[in-house]
């Protein structure tokens, strides 16, 4: 009976844990994209996708993918790729117990990250702190 009340307790709380270690990654991510697409640009003139920064190993091979540590990844040149892209990140489970996030993230050129709880982010999201 003891073993089953710590489990009840600390269960919840070793998700919680994972879900937050999920987050704080995807926001690590989203920044190595960023600063990736400001390379790609300042070398090549344009943005670019994930897959072509991963093509020029501008990020690792895992982040350009498109999924990392419960999230899933994507980056686009925009309207005029010499001076806009976005990118966006989704938890691949955003809610039940088995969630691996409950935040979804933005960055586009003007390099601010910005988030949204329970639906996707964009420009308009509030910014990270």
């Amino acid at each position: 009976a003891v073993v089953l009340i710590l489990a009840a307790i600390a269960v919840p709380n070793l998700l919680r844990a994972r879900r937050a270690a999920n987050e704080a990654s995807s926001v690590a991510s989203l920044r190595a994209i960023a600063s990736g697409q400001m390379v790609y640009r300042h070398t090549q003139g344009t943005y670019t996708t994930l897959a072509g920064l991963g093509s020029e190993s501008v990020i690792d091979s895992v982040l350009a993918s498109g999924s990392k540590s419960g999230y899933v990844f994507e980056s686009d040149a925009g309207t005029d790729p010499s001076l806009e892209f976005t990118a966006d990140a989704q938890p691949a489970v955003s809610s039940g117990i088995g969630a691996s996030g409950t935040r979804f993230y933005f960055v586009s050129e003007d390099q601010v990250i910005r988030f949204n709880v329970g639906a996707p982010a964009d420009s308009t999201s509030s910014p990270l702190r």
